[in-house]
């Protein structure tokens, strides 16, 4: 593949199956020809969303370069992260950065936070002496609304969840990186601080110019914060497109589910019924032919034997679906 040079990371055609016996050779497919791309002259938030299962983690694993796909590359700057030289992926490690759920597994609870953040400082000599190393600590907790005073020597257990979860955006901050992938970044923190995590993650994108991958299940975040949105299901994408555009006129109907389950702040709104998932979705088996949420859709038909193609939708987004094949392909979208 002949890559662009503004190109920043990378999926092409990615596939990534897990397992495989001799009745599922196959193994379990977890995420399945998936294609995106993160410019380097246009920093994004772009938000995956899902169910659990549906290859959100394994997509940011894949990103992270923690496991090689078994099918397609995942490409930075041009380079497959399994076919770089040593100083190659050195420099990719500083420029892609992680935050992930749990704020507090993140830490070792035997170390002051000072700890945490003099890692990278170190692994990467960005300092001299330990005097600028404590500057550029207080000027990255300083961008992410924390006071060096009130945090540094302090052990992970005297801090709450949120001030905890900030300083590890913080130490992302310290390597100056491209790209944060940021893996349900806000799911186990009080509802009161999460507008202000997200609120930091839209300034690192608007005040450093750092593009986002934000894996999250939850589309009211996603709405708050994200540019573009893919909807993976089963480890498909169903439907991606600007991601207020997808969340307010969702096509597909997985997304049309996932939307209705957003919770609304009305005492009159009841829930109506319940989902039950038919067993042959449960079922982790070979057989991927054909539309994968057909088996609950409303709109089944009998061409959704076959895998559907992307079509555009509505509202200018692109939709995996045959309810939309009159509209013909979509407009290509980065």
């Amino acid at each position: 593949m002949m890559s662009d040079s503004q190109n920043l990371l990378e999926f092409d055609n990615v596939t990534m199956s897990f397992g495989g016996n001799k009745r599922n050779p196959a193994g379990v497919v977890a995420l399945e020809n998936f294609n995106l791309t993160i410019r380097d002259d246009e920093p994004k938030i772009i938000a995956i969303a899902g169910e659990s299962g549906s290859g959100k983690t394994t997509l940011a694993r894949l990103g992270l370069a923690m496991i090689k796909p078994t099918g397609g590359g995942v490409i930075y700057r041009g380079q497959d992260l399994w076919a770089m030289s040593n100083q190659q992926r050195r420099d990719y490690r500083r420029d892609v950065q992680a935050i992930f759920q749990d704020p507090f597994a993140v830490y070792n609870p035997f170390y002051t936070i000072d700890r945490l953040l003099l890692t990278p400082i170190r692994s990467f000599k960005l300092a001299k002496n330990r005097a600028y190393a404590r500057q550029l600590m207080e000027e990255a907790l300083d961008k992410v609304g924390l006071r060096a005073g009130e945090v540094l020597g302090r052990y992970p257990h005297q801090l709450s969840g949120g001030q905890r979860q900030r300083i590890v955006v913080a130490r992302s901050l310290l390597l100056q990186p491209k790209i944060i992938v940021a893996d349900e970044p806000v799911s186990m923190i009080d509802a009161s601080l999460r507008a202000n995590i997200l609120t930091k993650l839209k300034e690192l994108r608007d005040d450093f110019g750092i593009s986002l991958l934000y894996i999250t299940h939850d589309l009211a975040t996603a709405h708050q914060i994200s540019d573009q949105i893919f909807i993976l299901y089963r480890g498909r994408v169903v439907e991606v497109g600007d991601a207020t555009t997808v969340i307010r006129n969702p096509q597909h109907p997985y997304t049309q589910l996932l939307v209705s389950s957003i919770p609304r702040p009305d005492p009159e709104r009841r829930w109506e019924g319940t989902v039950e998932i038919p067993l042959e979705e449960l079922s982790p088996g070979d057989d991927r032919a054909g539309c994968l949420f057909r088996h609950r859709c409303p709109h089944a038909m009998a061409e959704c034997e076959a895998t559907p193609g992307d079509y555009a939708g509505g509202y200018g987004q692109t939709v995996a679906c045959y309810l939309y094949k009159d509209n013909g392909a979509p407009a290509p979208y980065l």
